[in-house]
């Protein structure tokens, strides 16, 4: 028996991202999250820049960074999205 699973899009996997490297999604969610990241290249690449940004820069706690290096950051990922 084959169960039909929703497929995941773009935006809902990097929606999802933190959350499926942190191991948090329920068993569907995860399913769906690795069956997308197996067959869109550019998720694959992006799932793969997550995991190396994660690991050189290690543990950095969220009250370390200024007010506005978050809003820079989150400029920057809203800029690397829209390209």
């Amino acid at each position: 028996m084959t169960v039909n699973v929703e497929q995941l899009s773009c935006q809902e996997l990097v929606e999802l991202v933190t959350d499926y490297l942190e191991g948090a999604l329920s068993p569907e969610e995860h399913a769906r999250f690795e069956a997308h990241a197996a067959r869109c290249t550019g998720c694959g690449v992006y799932l793969e820049q997550m995991r190396q940004t994660i690991e050189l820069l290690g543990h950095f706690p969220p009250e370390q960074l200024s007010p506005e290096g978050e809003r820079e950051l989150r400029e920057a990922f809203r800029a690397w999205r829209r390209d």
